[in-house]
């Protein structure tokens, strides 16, 4: 059992630079590119049986880690048209904002205090992880939670979604998409 361990090792650790260097090409980020590489390690340990000769392995895994790296890029783009700024100012500028603009952003944090309350237990504590700074490697919330790396990018989609359907959220997000300078009735009030 411990000498199929340390094979493993030494396979991933040949390896590896392979994966990423795939996954540079296109231009992944490091936790999409985590993502890919466990998934293509766990097609491995699944496929590995199957692979006739050790020759055929770069070969096997330089294709299931494009294929990967295509699947999650699609992913990526439709993850891009889903994931709206949630538009909270994280780091104030600075420059000492204007009491409106005081005041709106915080409502916009009591919002998504509010929303961020909704939400399962497991998406709180996944998307607190994700906002540390620094934020913990995968591998060390993969461990805290006890779910699959390869779980974590999928999970967050959905709790970001989530957090996006809470009403709070999607009236900050609706009144964000209105045009700016007040409404057709002020402006008529005015005349």
């Amino acid at each position: 059992m411990a000498g199929d361990e340390r094979a493993w090792g030494a396979l991933v650790d040949r390896y590896a630079p392979l994966l990423w260097s795939v996954c540079r090409r296109y231009e992944l980020t490091s936790a999409d590119a985590d993502d890919v590489a466990q998934v293509v390690w766990l097609r491995l340990l699944e496929h590995l049986p199957t692979l006739r000769s050790p020759a055929a392995l770069p070969g096997w895994l330089l294709t299931t880690t494009r294929r990967e790296c295509v699947r999650l890029a699609r992913i990526a783009q439709g993850r891009a048209t889903a994931e709206r700024p949630l538009l909270v100012d994280v780091v104030p500028d600075g420059r000492g904002p204007a009491a409106d603009e005081a005041l709106l952003r915080a409502e916009r944090n009591d919002a998504l205090r509010a929303a961020f309350a909704q939400l399962g237990e497991r998406c709180r504590e996944l998307l607190a992880l994700l906002l540390r700074d620094p934020r913990p490697p995968y591998a060390q919330i993969s461990k805290d939670l006890g779910i699959p790396i390869g779980s974590i990018g999928p999970h967050r989609v959905r709790c970001l979604a989530a957090l996006r359907r809470t009403p709070e959220v999607a009236g900050l997000m609706a009144a964000e998409q209105r045009p700016s300078g007040g409404s057709r009735d002020v402006d008529r009030v005015e005349r």
